[in-house]
């Protein structure tokens, strides 16, 4: 019970991870307008940011598993509050883009780190809950994060979102420095031995199943305010709602997602949440102007994308039981890629096509997951039929 609240500390660093994250969709229109560049421009910083945690965060981490876990905790925090306050200091475009590479080295570790500490510190039996805990931090930045940065980024301008970002995380360093006993790293695991799982085609179709159903998600997901502004016309006081709506659906789809994959079966749950998330984008693409259908499909829309995250990590898992861990790590790279690349197409289409396009574009690539899903179970299938046959 006394380390309980140690954890919740953890949840708030991860909280911090995620709004500096997801913050820049919500504000990517102000982002724009001061920095003087284009909407799809300002939309490759997520590019950027994604490509920067999924390729530096198991380098990082390789290079830095015998270190002491609280002191690579206190030093990769260090990077990302620098990275934050550079942000807010700083001006011009260049400047930002590298700012958000040094932001996203930082927050890779501090994230992986975070919830290795929360599994240590937590009671026997409690690990599982610990972990669920760091991990609502991120759930509970896009409920409370990014909506939140939108009404600072209207009072005082979009750096101050930042600034305060910066702040807090000052104060949550000052604490873990003072309560997170030093714990032993890990025995590193070699970046050839992860990368060995690869040589499965089981496990390349399922993370294929995580790149494009995100990818497709991140593709639209990244200009959702200048979409919600220039589309379908919501006032600027909407916006902060619509993304508050949006992260509470986000949070009751990976609730609903886990249970029905416990339930009703992986397949079964990621088919029927892809298929909704492809009928949420052609709705909003004929949605028009009314704030309730917008309000409702925004919803439908986040309820169905994030139904499958516990899902397929749980497809992952199955796949290679006794490198669980490998899997996970190789499925949070490729979902920060599949962000990464959904964002940069997402600016191509913006810049020849249209921003009202995107969701069409979008939903291509969740059909080519749902199409892999059900690759990667007739493949299951024969699997099983030829171990039967031995």
């Amino acid at each position: 019970m006394k380390n309980t609240w140690k954890v919740y500390v953890l949840a708030l660093i991860s909280f911090l991870v995620g709004t500096s994250n997801y913050i820049v969709s919500g504000i990517l229109d102000r982002i724009a307008e001061t920095l003087g560049t284009s909407v799809a421009a300002a939309g490759q910083l997520i590019t950027v940011y994604s490509l920067a945690y999924a390729v530096g965060t198991p380098i990082l981490m390789a290079l830095t598993a015998k270190m002491d876990r609280r002191k690579l905790l206190l030093y990769s925090l260090g990077l990302f509050i620098a990275a934050n306050l550079l942000t807010f200091i700083l001006s011009g475009f260049g400047f930002f883009i590298a700012a958000r590479i040094i932001t996203a080295l930082g927050a890779g570790v501090v994230t992986v780190n975070a919830l290795s500490i929360a599994a240590k510190i937590a009671p026997p039996g409690k690990q599982a809950s610990a972990i669920a805990n760091v991990t609502m931090g991120i759930t509970a930045s896009l409920i409370i994060g990014v909506p939140l940065g939108r009404m600072v980024a209207s009072a005082f301008g979009w750096k101050a979102v930042f600034l305060a970002i910066a702040i807090v995380g000052v104060m949550a360093m000052l604490v873990i420095a003072a309560v997170i006993p030093r714990m032993q790293g890990d025995k590193p695991v070699p970046l050839i031995k992860q990368f060995a799982l690869l040589k499965k085609p089981q496990v390349l179709v399922a993370l294929a199943i995580t790149f494009f159903w995100l990818g497709g998600y991140s593709l639209a997901y990244t200009y959702i305010s200048p979409f919600l502004l220039d589309v379908t016309h919501l006032n600027e006081s909407l916006i902060s709602a619509a993304l508050f709506v949006f992260g509470i659906a986000s949070l009751i789809g990976s609730k609903v997602g886990g249970y029905s994959a416990d339930k009703r079966g992986i397949k079964y749950t990621l088919v029927s949440g892809m298929v909704l998330h492809v009928i949420s984008f052609i709705l909003l693409s004929f949605v028009g102007q009314s704030v309730i259908a917008v309000f409702a499909i925004l919803i439908l829309w986040s309820f169905a994308a994030w139904s499958s995250a516990p899902a397929q990590q749980f497809n992952l898992v199955s796949l290679v039981p006794e490198s669980s861990g490998v899997m996970l790590s190789l499925n949070s790279s490729m979902m920060q890629l599949a962000m990464a690349v959904g964002a940069g197409i997402g600016g191509l289409i913006v810049n020849r096509v249209s921003l009202a396009s995107i969701t069409w574009f979008g939903l291509l690539g969740v059909v080519i997951a749902i199409i892999a899903t059900f690759v990667l179970s007739s493949m299951a299938s024969r699997h099983s039929v030829i171990q039967l046959a031995d």
